[in-house]
């Protein structure tokens, strides 16, 4: 009877276990969130729980702008903890994660905020430099950003700082976009500003913007000399008045002005200048012959002077011309200049052969002790009759029928 017992109770037992474990595997899977956060600082830990019924351990997968993975949990009591790994939590921005089972599925996301703390200031200006006069602007861009590289909040406070001369002055502007700008613009002095930036008692190092002179308005030139004699030695002076811009700032040293000159024979000279401290000089040799010039000088495209007209002397009114017995060697002088002295070293004396109106040579020499001497070579010019012109000053003398022998 008692072995009858013992039968009937293990009996029991294995049917109440198989029923258990029949039980058991027909118990639905499912994931339920636990954790309840939904923003994060940027550099935290961060674990993310999720209760299963079920002891099994599927992956997550993550991503945010930087990219993609996938987390593997621990389980521990029915709680599946995925931790996050530093390159996604100490990025600010939206994580987005799902846990996906053949059996079932569960998906969320997070925001990543950055640490109100400020570890740098990214901050960039350009251009460098601007001209003045109140339109045109340098443009300040600032970043603040926290210990890991993120930039902060929106609507951050951005204190900029600006010293012009004796100006001082403070603006306040707030990040959008992560990003805070200012346009600065120019006075209408010259000069150099100086900006700097704060957020959350961080401080940017120095930045500096040249204001430029704008480009320069109308000018007046002048001219010095010793003397108004055309004897081609002395050296005739242009200057500008300060060239300046419209608010009267001198214009930058370095600024090219030409100098123009027409004279009475439609003939343009010219010469240049550049500028110190506003003024642009410029020379010119006298002409060898009396003229007009007019004079007009341009910062080309931009700005240009009045006129000035200047009349030259002419100094040589003669010349003489000695023939060798041969007629082969040609002697020009004394040349005399205005005070009948010797003409200075180097006046330009051409002499033209010709034959039947054409010109067989051409040959220029410079005076020396006022007097200049030629030669007519006989395996160049054979014996024959030649006509002879010289020019020298302005002046000019012909001599027809000349024979070479």
């Amino acid at each position: 009877m008692q072995h009858k017992f013992t039968y009937i109770f293990l009996l029991i037992l294995i049917l109440s276990s198989s029923f258990v474990v029949v039980k058991n595997s027909e118990v639905a899977l499912s994931f339920t969130l636990e954790t309840t956060q939904t923003a994060f600082e940027a550099g935290t830990t961060i674990v993310l729980k999720v209760a299963t019924t079920k002891e099994i351990k599927p992956l997550l997968y993550c991503s945010n702008s930087y990219g993609s993975t996938l987390l593997t949990p621990i389980y521990e009591n029915k709680i599946l903890s995925y931790t996050f790994p530093s390159n996604i939590s100490s990025k600010i921005g939206v994580i987005k994660w799902e846990l996906i089972h053949e059996e079932s599925s569960i998906s969320g996301e997070f925001n990543i905020h950055p640490k109100q703390v400020v570890s740098s200031m990214e901050t960039y200006i350009g251009p460098p430099s601007i001209e003045a006069g109140g339109m045109d602007y340098s443009m300040l861009v600032v970043i603040p950003t926290d210990s890991l590289d993120n930039p902060l909040a929106e609507n951050t406070l951005v204190k900029t700082k600006y010293q012009f001369l004796n100006l001082e002055k403070q603006d306040d502007i707030y990040t959008k976009n992560f990003i805070a700008y200012k346009n600065i613009y120019s006075q209408n002095k010259s000069g150099r500003i100086l900006v700097s930036s704060e957020a959350l008692h961080t401080n940017s190092k120095e930045f500096s913007i040249t204001v430029f002179p704008a480009i320069p308005i109308d000018f007046k030139i002048l001219a010095s000399r010793s003397h108004a004699y055309a004897d081609g030695n002395q050296v005739t002076t242009f200057s500008t008045s300060v060239l300046t811009d419209v608010q009267n700032n001198i214009i930058s040293d370095g600024t090219f002005v030409s100098f123009f000159i027409t004279n009475d024979k439609g003939s343009i000279l010219n010469t240049s200048g550049t500028t110190i401290n506003g003024v642009a000089t410029s020379k010119m040799i006298h002409p060898d012959y009396g003229t007009q010039w007019t004079v007009k000088a341009y910062v080309e495209g931009i700005a240009e002077s009045n006129t000035i007209t200047l009349n030259y002397s002419q100094v040589v009114k003669d010349f003489k011309v000695e023939f060798s017995e041969t007629n082969r060697g040609i002697s020009v002088g004394p040349l005399q200049s205005f005070m009948n002295q010797m003409i200075p070293d180097g006046l330009e004396v051409k002499l033209f052969v010709y034959k039947n109106n054409r010109v067989l040579e051409t040959m220029t020499k410079t005076s020396f002790n006022g007097f200049v001497d030629f030669y007519l070579k006989p395996d160049v010019f054979k014996n024959d009759t030649y006509s002879i012109v010289l020019k020298t000053a302005g002046l000019k003398k012909t001599f027809n029928s000349k024979i070479l022998w």
